[in-house]
């Protein structure tokens, strides 16, 4: 399995399991409600530049979400 941090650009995957204690509980509820969830299917968009190259921003459905590389690590994947 490989974390959702780790997902080169352009690739497709679904949300296998999410560690929810590895993230603030807020943070973790504010996910769930942004659909990142197990089973939710996902693409990379786009990564930061700079630094640690946060944030990411994902594709969920027709949505496009920033993300902390932190919360994307607690997310684990299977590409598509």
């Amino acid at each position: 399995m490989m974390t959702l941090d780790l997902l080169p650009p352009g690739t497709r995957a679904l949300i296998t399991a999410v560690d929810w204690s590895a993230l603030v509980a807020e943070e973790a509820a504010r996910l769930q409600a942004l659909g990142l969830d197990v089973g939710a299917r996902v693409a990379v968009a786009h990564r930061g530049v700079f630094g640690g190259r946060d944030p990411i921003a994902l594709t969920v459905g027709r949505m496009t979400v920033a993300l902390r590389r932190a919360h994307a690590r607690a997310m684990q994947v299977e590409a598509l």
